[in-house]
């Protein structure tokens, strides 16, 4: 294994998109998934399509609802640092 090399990431995904991704997942509709949050529809929308930005509060609420973590969804893109074996 002294060859191998993890996977780059190909993508990036936005907050707006991993709230897609995840709602989808799970399949519920935009309409489902504001009866879930109390968030209307058409602010899940603009979150989805990054035109709202999602913010904590939100992120906490949506996070319940799609059972995940809320830094799943404020941080999509993160990536942990690996430290190389001594």
């Amino acid at each position: 294994m002294k060859t191998f090399h993890p996977a780059r990431k190909r993508i990036d995904v936005s907050a707006g998109e991993s709230v897609r991704i995840l709602r989808e997942l799970q399949g519920y509709s935009q309409n489902e998934l504001a009866r879930l949050t109390g968030i209307p529809q058409a602010t899940i929308s603009a979150i989805e399509n990054d035109r709202v930005r999602l913010g904590v509060e939100r992120a906490k609420v949506l996070a319940r609802a799609l059972q995940c973590h809320p830094a799943v969804l404020v941080f999509p893109g993160w990536e942990v640092a690996r430290h190389p074996a001594a």
